[in-house]
């Protein structure tokens, strides 16, 4: 496929503009040639490798470790373990504990008396080579006693066996949030009674499987310790965050601390981390007084790293006989894993206002109960919260529209806010700014050929084809930026949400702007130097973007939640108009004229109806000598800009998914795929493609493919690529991406957020497209990943069940089992109420 770079379309007599331009990426072409720099192509003269050595049980105490002979090997130079470095090798933080009491257990990079999942750090080898440091590793003996280990996320719940006997339960936080009490809508427990009187009501549950941020560059830090500052290399998503957590939590002053994120091969939220593996290297290196690099295997990358997801979902929907949604209640068990990570708790806290997504809830009501258990920790991966809330209330409302036997787009389209009902605050308390799903879905059905193929899923019905054609849908909003500042307070949350940019003007009119976000792989060199070649009229190539050092950008938030542009790059365009003011007064002086009377375009100030003028780089030049400036003037038109938002962002979109599914063999396959997102203004095109693509495989994946399974001992079995189903290229199709426009209006350029839009919104729209397919069979839902075998057990359990007698249906409660969960194909029973009798 050639690549081209397209003009965005304008008016004959229009400027052109680099905003909206298909440009390809600076930052690709040493990228893909190898020319670049990972963490662990740092080599440093001395420097030393660590390895570590690993639990294998889920929950053991330590009774003795043996290093001896791993001491002894060759190249080996020292050997530590918990015992060692307890009073310097600090605490992994949590930076978000979601309420006052909330339980978090204290967690040591290397245990010291136990550990609490398998995988857990119990020693570490120092050597010369990374070789001979893996190698000795295998020689420490480590004697445990093994404890009773809690591996179901219900059965942790239950408190019968405790990941942490000193905490004394396995609930560490409760968090609610309900409509009637914040004032923003009505009694949801209400509408739940007066539904079941006469109206509708739908229960079901939904499992969240766990899934492992499999990012292309394994984790890999260096330290070095021997000048006057620490400096920390790390294949991160937060150095800026990383720096503090250092110094809050070992006693380092914080300007002793440099950290930097070379080019970081992906990260998906699974380096927005402070690791123990971070903070065992730092603890080694000052311990040795030399630098020492730790690079993970991909083995211990699937194991050790945070997972994602992880949870099950309760959904009580209530609605009137026509289909009109008039309650939601919302129950999560979200599973923490052995420690409370970074932003814990507050990842499933996320999803409270994204429920209700598009529709026009009354009453709402979201409660959530996060759990610890003996597995590997859970943390933020690609959407955090929003793709777990966007699954349940799309599979839920396609459930409302079989109950009510209207079209799944018809329900929707029932329930959605309109395009002229915006600004619209929602159930939640979320003040939606704009969107257009009407637009959206046009665009999107049009393209899929919507009405068609519904004519053919009838045909192949009527002819019992053995392979059905299922139809999914999944109309989406999501909040992105993660901001503002004073709400995050409000949340608990330990950071701000802002973000700082920094623009200098060089002397020969080359532009440097230094920014707080740390890219790995969403493209920022490129779209900043769009932005600031728009903003300033200076040539694409003359802008250069510094990042991801916190001795060149001292200053920022870094990179998750789709919050890069909405947030970011707002602090760039701030920060290039305050350049231009700047400037102002020196081009007045310079064309002896009253700054009043200058006008700033394409990259000149010109006295307005006359054709003197003088360019920015001219100024920067005169800046630079300083020659003829006005007097008291300083030698400087640079400028910086902190920017805190006023709101999230919320993109949004119609995907449309078909798949073929044979009943025979239970094999799913994807037909086709439409998706039309709005993400407000696009900056570069090629770029909002390419994120969207991505990010739609990944929810895919979660659908179709991937799932983190363990055995009961707690040993994870999909520890590798062999066993943990990552898709290639050879398993998808080519995708029908196209996009509608609704300006963002809480910030300057319009944009919102599209680094998880895929991810969010893809998973739905698979399942419902396969469940779509074996509805007629009584089938309403089938556990991730739908495989093969899964959805062949489905179809056999359904037609086991039609063949035997009626039973009474009977409501699950939370902490149930539905009816043949245990089976990886069965499908949750029918729990609907009201109309459904």
């Amino acid at each position: 496929m050639t690549i081209t770079e397209e003009r965005p379309s304008e008016a004959p007599d229009a400027e052109p503009t680099e905003v909206g331009r298909r440009r390809t990426r600076k930052e690709d072409q040493r990228l893909i040639t190898g020319r670049t720099k990972w963490t662990d192509n740092i080599i440093l003269p001395g420097m030393l490798h660590a390895a570590m050595v690993r639990s294998p049980f889920a929950h053991a105490t330590i009774t003795k470790i043996d290093t001896n002979a791993a001491k002894e090997a060759t190249g080996v130079i020292t050997v530590v373990t918990g015992e060692d470095v307890k009073d310097v090798q600090g605490v992994i933080a949590n930076a978000w504990p979601i309420t006052p009491d909330q339980k978090t257990p204290t967690h040591l990079p290397v245990a010291i008396s136990r550990v609490a999942c398998a995988g857990e750090i119990v020693a570490v080898v120092v050597a010369r080579s990374a070789a001979a440091a893996r190698d000795a590793a295998e020689l420490v003996d480590v004697d445990y006693d093994e404890l009773p280990a809690v591996l179901d996320l219900k059965e942790a719940a239950e408190d019968k066996v405790i990941a942490h006997p000193d905490l004394g339960t396995n609930k560490s936080a409760f968090w609610k949030l309900d409509s009637a009490e914040q004032g923003s809508g009505g009694n949801v427990d209400e509408a739940i009674a007066k539904a079941r009187s006469g109206g509708i009501v739908i229960e079901r549950e939904y499992r969240q499987q766990r899934l492992i941020p499999a990012f292309m560059e394994p984790r890999s830090v260096v330290v070095d310790p021997t000048g006057d500052q620490m400096v920390v290399w790390s294949s991160t998503q937060i150095p800026h965050i990383l720096r503090f957590l250092i110094a809050a939590t070992t006693g380092i002053p914080e300007s002793k601390v440099r950290v930097i994120a070379p080019d970081v091969g992906g990260g998906f939220g699974g380096k927005l981390q402070t690791t123990p593996e971070e903070f065992v290297t730092i603890a080694l290196a000052r311990r040795l007084g030399k630098p020492v690099k730790y690079t993970e295997t991909r083995s211990e990358s699937l194991l050790s790293g945070h997972h994602g997801r992880d949870q099950w979902q309760k959904l009580t929907l209530t609605a009137e006989k026509d289909g009109t949604v008039t309650g939601l209640k919302v129950e999560l068990l979200a599973n923490m894993g052995a420690y409370v990570a970074l932003m814990g708790g507050g990842v499933p806290v996320l999803g409270a206002w994204m429920y209700n997504s598009i529709y026009k809830f009354p009453a709402y009501q979201f409660n959530c109960q996060t759990v610890l258990t003996n597995m590997p920790w859970v943390d933020a991966y690609r959407g955090a919260g929003r793709p777990e809330a966007t699954f349940a209330i799309e599979r839920i409302m396609d459930e409302l529209a079989a109950e009510v036997g209207v079209d799944p787009l018809e329900i929707r389209e029932k329930n959605w806010i309109t395009h002229d009902e915006f600004p619209f605050t929602t159930v939640a308390g979320m003040t939606y700014d704009s969107g257009n799903y009407e637009a959206a879905t046009d665009k999107a059905k049009g393209l899929f050929d919507y009405d068609g193929l519904r004519a053919e899923q009838k045909q192949r019905r009527e002819s019992k084809d053995p392979v059905q054609l299922g139809i999914g849908v999944s109309t989406f909003t999501e909040m992105c930026g993660l901001a503002p500042s004073r709400l995050l307070g409000q949340l608990n949350y330990g950071a701000g949400g802002w973000e700082s940019a920094s623009i200098r003007m060089l002397a020969t009119g080359k532009v440097e702007v230094i920014t707080g976000t740390s890219p790995h792989g969403q493209g920022h060199v490129t779209s900043w130097s769009q932005i600031v070649a728009d903003r300033l009229g200076v040539p694409f190539e003359d802008v250069e973007v510094l990042h991801g050092d916190t001795q060149i950008a001292p200053k920022g938030m870094d990179s998750y939640g789709s919050r890069s542009l909405v947030v970011g790059g707002e602090a760039v365009v701030r920060a290039a108009d305050k350049v231009i003011e700047n400037a102002k007064p020196i081009a007045a002086h310079l064309l002896e004229a009253s700054a009043d009377d200058l006008e700033f375009t394409k990259g000149r100030f010109e006295v307005k109806g006359t054709d003197k003028g003088v360019g920015i780089a001219e100024i920067a030049m005169a800046t630079f000598t300083a020659h003829n400036l006005p007097d008291g003037m300083e030698p400087s038109i640079d400028a910086s800009s902190t920017y805190d938002p006023v709101d999230f962002s919320f993109p949004h979109g119609t995907h449309l998914c078909a798949m073929e599914v044979d009943t025979e063999t239970g094999e799913s396959r994807m037909r086709s795929y439409v998706c039309v997102d709005d993400v407000g203004v696009i900056v570069n095109p090629l770029i909002v493609e390419g994120q969207i693509h991505g990010g739609l495989v990944q929810g895919i994946a979660q659908a179709l493919w991937e799932g983190a399974e363990f055995d009961d001992n707690g040993t994870l079995v999909t520890g590798s690529f062999v066993d943990y189903t990552l898709p290639t290229a050879a398993d998808t199709i080519s995708f029908v991406s196209d996009h509608t426009t609704s300006p963002s209006t809480t910030n300057t350029l319009g944009t919102k957020g599209v680094g998880e839009a895929g991810t969010i919104a893809s998973t739905p729209a698979v399942v419902n497209a396969i469940v779509d397919a074996l509805r007629p069979m009584g089938i309403n839902d089938i556990l991730m990943p739908c495989t093969p075998e899964r959805v062949w057990k489905a179809i056999q359990s359904a037609g086991a069940r039609q063949a035997a007698p009626t039973q009474p249906s009977s409501q699950p409660h939370f902490g149930e089992d539905l009816p043949n969960q245990d089976d990886p194909g069965a499908s949750a029973g029918d729990s609907t109420e009201g109309g459904a009798q």
